[in-house]
């Protein structure tokens, strides 16, 4: 079943050459079906970019899902066109009364910056507070896992000199999680940060590891009953993204190593190894009808 976009998204295109069905606003109201609303905050600068990432996800499911983007009220973004704000993006002031079957908050680049320092953080902590009761499940991707970890639990993420960045082999730490049915142990995930969770740091705050490694620390985390989820990696990755990064730093002069067990023979004129997208489409796929379609209520006004 489709993921319903709004008419005219860019990502509609894209997605459409991979064969990956979206339906438009204008067919899905046509269609008697009580489609999952999700909600995608965000935060990337690349926001057409992650937009695609997360709708190819999305779709590969049996399941009819009803995406809205939302950015930052208030926040003016830098990278993305206003235009494209404005045709396709809701503003998160204006859905303090909606309500959604499930809500995703993307990462971004802000790992050295205080919590506190971020412009949108205010913002940020009410569409968190406001998640409590108006979402039934969330999702939180990288640094929003970290920022919702901070807001959440008081945890505090622990920086590293030299990035977690390529792709690593993450292992089974809880077996009994739904959300790693159908996924290989150990599995393999594309790192790009600086922030680290620890087991040990989780202790006291209720929360499962359901994978990681001693490498990357805990990389998949939740709530009981998996109300919310977070993972500091990037499934959603496509197969250029990390080189793209690295390439951008090398351009600015940074001192950014090559990405680990990314290109064959670690050598970054080789072709790039695809090893994540099935745990990527199982992962989301499970999300959604493990823990949201099978468990969430027909009236979300009962919520």
């Amino acid at each position: 079943m489709p993921v319903n976009v709004p008419d005219g998204l860019p990502a509609i295109d894209i997605l459409r050459q991979e064969n990956v069905f979206l339906m438009t606003e204008q067919r899905s109201a046509s269609q008697d079906i009580r489609p999952l609303r999700i909600a995608i905050v965000n935060l990337m600068p690349t926001k057409i970019a992650t937009e695609t990432q997360l709708l190819r996800l999305l779709s590969n499911t049996p399941l009819q899902v009803n995406a809205s983007l939302v950015k930052i009220g208030g926040h003016v973004s830098r990278n993305t066109s206003a235009e494209h704000l404005e045709a396709f993006y809701t503003d998160s002031r204006s859905i303090v009364d909606e309500r959604f079957d499930g809500l995703i908050v993307t990462g971004a680049p802000l790992e050295t910056l205080p919590f506190e320092q971020v412009d949108y953080w205010d913002e940020l902590c009410r569409i968190f507070e406001w998640s409590r009761h108006h979402v039934y499940r969330s999702l939180f991707i990288c640094w929003g896992a970290t920022a919702a970890l901070h807001h959440f639990f008081g945890i505090e993420p622990r920086l590293a000199e030299e990035k977690l960045f390529g792709i690593y082999p993450m292992e089974h730490f809880d077996k009994s999680s739904r959300l790693l049915i159908g996924i290989d142990d150990p599995f393999w995930m594309p790192q790009s940060r600086y922030a680290t969770v620890l087991p040990s740091d989780l202790k006291t705050s209720g929360l499962k590891v359901l994978a990681g490694s001693d490498t990357a620390g805990a990389v998949i985390m939740a709530s009981p009953e998996h109300r919310k989820v977070f993972i500091t990696g990037h499934l959603e990755y496509e197969t250029d993204t990390l080189d793209a990064e690295y390439r951008r730093d090398l351009a600015n002069g940074l001192d950014t190593n090559m990405p680990i067990g990314y290109y064959q023979n670690d050598d970054a004129t080789a072709p790039i190894m695809l090893r994540w997208s099935t745990y990527a489409h199982q992962f989301f796929a499970n999300w959604l009808n493990h823990y949201v379609y099978q468990e969430t209520p027909y009236d979300l006004s009962v919520m």
